[in-house]
């Protein structure tokens, strides 16, 4: 019979699974760095995690020339962004501001004032009038150099003046900045047509869509001007007017179908602390200018009722994005400064006029105290329900807004509104 022999042989560990190598490489393409992972089998590993040491991602310190290796790739990618900027700088080098002499701002309210004030801060000699309703407020311009009803903290540079005369404020302009709210624009500038000249560029400041006629100021300014060719531009993006005054980082974007007009705003605007990117579409900067309004009294409704997180998430998700693409605007766009870059200002800040009307609204104020309380118009009030008459005329649904128009009406209450909000049909995701 046959004896059965085991036969021992050295003991040789299973090979557990280990992280791959990292290598990094730098895409000159992207302006960014690439992380290559090396198979295992590449014997592409460190020593020390050959000899059985804790895998490196487990480590807060990089090993060996790792994290010399890194901060050379981040530094490599700084340089080349110096570089471009300094490229592009001498390349697109203006003489916008140099040749401008005057510009006039239509409007005295807190965001003209802002403009205006940048403005002649970039200019010592550059004659910037603006034109009022309001005498007192002249009067408080041009002798003690602040408005008194918008920005009474703030100083403004002496080379403002301010007016009641279309005559004297628009004689000799170069640039126009339009800052009247825009249910008052079209008979503002119909009164003053007389005094524009044909080929005067227009900056349109304002935001929102004008009742029953659900026009834009790309629309309301050339025909209240009797002048389809009145060259126009769109200032949008987060920007409060406050913190222009306070010179703290800025960045906006201006829309126009005439690009070298564009480009030349771009330049009589741009400064240390204020960035301006250009765009040619000007329906989807203005289109996003007018639902954010809204948006920001639902964001304010929510925050009133104390409704939380998870629902202020769904609101941005349900109302904004997918619908505005239906009515013409364009991704870029909406995912840019003037889309969610002003929505997150507006709806998430609490110098937000739109905002404060809907916490208002949700802690269960009536809209005629709040308004009543107000010295600056919330143009998401007025700007509601053309929202929603814009929407009907292009077949989208835009259940929260709709809400909010019907809340803005007193035709429904903020808790009634969550309910029937909640109680909607469950539908596939957009």
């Amino acid at each position: 019979m046959a004896t059965a022999t085991a036969t021992f042989l050295p003991h040789t560990p299973t090979p557990r699974p280990c992280l791959a190598a990292v290598a990094v490489h730098y895409d000159s393409s992207r302006h960014r760095p690439l992380l290559v992972f090396a198979s295992a089998t590449d014997g592409a590993l460190p020593a020390a995690e050959e000899e059985g040491e804790p895998d490196a991602v487990q480590g807060a310190t990089p090993r060996g020339g790792g994290g010399k290796e890194r901060r050379r790739v981040v530094r490599i990618a700084w340089e080349k962004l110096v570089r471009w900027s300094r490229s592009w700088r001498r390349r697109n080098r203006s003489d916008v501001l140099e040749t401008t002499r005057k510009v006039a701002v239509l409007g005295g309210g807190s965001f003209g004032t802002a403009m205006a004030a940048h403005m002649a801060t970039k200019k010592a000699d550059l004659e910037v009038a603006m034109l009022l309703r309001d005498d007192l407020v002249c009067r408080s311009i041009n002798y003690s150099h602040v408005n008194c009803k918008y920005l009474p903290d703030h100083r403004l540079p002496e080379n403002i003046t301010a007016t009641t005369s279309a005559s004297d404020a628009l004689s000799g302009a170069d640039f126009c900045f339009h800052a009247v709210p825009v249910q008052f624009s079209s008979s503002f500038l119909e009164s003053i047509s007389t005094h524009v000249d044909p080929k005067l560029p227009f900056i349109s400041l304002s935001k929102g869509l004008e009742l029953n006629t659900l026009r834009t100021m790309s629309q309301i300014i050339p025909q209240a001007l009797g002048n389809p060719r009145q060259p126009f531009v769109v200032l949008s993006g987060p920007s409060f007017a406050v913190e222009l005054m306070n010179k703290l980082p800025t960045a906006m974007v201006v829309a126009s179908k005439d690009k070298k007009l564009a480009s030349a705003v771009q330049q009589l605007l741009a400064s240390p602390n204020l960035r301006i990117s250009t765009s040619s579409d000007v329906t989807g900067v203005e289109i996003a200018g007018a639902l954010k309004n809204v948006l920001a009294i639902a964001a304010g409704i929510v925050e009133g009722m104390r409704l939380g997180n998870n629902c202020m998430a769904a609101l941005f998700t349900d109302s904004f994005f997918p619908k505005n693409l239906k009515m013409g605007a364009k991704p870029t766009t909406l995912a840019g400064l003037s889309g969610s870059g002003d929505i997150m200002l507006t709806c998430f800040v609490n110098l937000s006029r739109n905002r404060n009307v809907g916490m208002c609204l949700g802690s269960g104020e009536k809209l005629d105290k709040i308004m009543n309380s107000m010295n600056q118009v919330a143009e998401g009030v007025s700007t509601a329900g053309a929202v929603i008459a814009l929407a009907q005329k292009y077949h989208v649904k835009m259940p929260v807004l709709t809400a909010v128009a019907r809340i803005i009406d007193n035709e429904l209450t903020p808790k009634r509104a969550v309910m029937e909000l909640m109680n909607l049909p469950q539908v596939e995701e957009v």
